[in-house]
């Protein structure tokens, strides 16, 4: 259900790699949660760097809501950059499975299956 690879960079490089990855796939980067320093914020210690990056691209978003809008409550995409045991990781939760416990449509299967190789080989570019 996850697909996580590692990287020899920092989260933060890894990050910045990602995000041109995803853009140069016609996909954007909607916003960036960096969740040490939200934890931070609201006082609570967290020693691991994370960056969550929320990810869509209009086209295949507003296939995914005609056919299902409740499915809206799963967009978009996050992809993360995350520390692990002294790795830098990048992973995600993989469209395809988890649509398919949202929905049984074709035609979701097949948006997603598009989505996620789109994504896979983003995180592989910037890993």
């Amino acid at each position: 259900m996850h697909y996580i690879v590692e990287s020899e960079k920092s989260v933060e490089q890894a990050a910045i790699d990602l995000e041109a990855s995803i853009k140069s796939r016609s996909f954007g980067v909607l916003h960036i949660h960096d969740l040490k320093a939200t934890l931070h914020k609201k006082g609570v210690p967290f020693q691991h760097a994370c960056l969550v990056l929320e990810v869509c691209n209009p086209h295949e978003a507003a296939k995914v809501l005609a056919e299902d809008m409740t499915l809206n409550m799963a967009l978009p995409c996050r992809i993360s950059v995350f520390e692990q045991d002294g790795k830098t990781k990048i992973g995600m939760i993989k469209p395809t499975p988890m649509l398919a416990m949202l929905s049984d449509s074709p035609t979701l299967r097949d948006t997603a299956a598009r989505v996620e190789e789109v994504l896979t080989s983003a995180i592989n570019e910037a890993r």
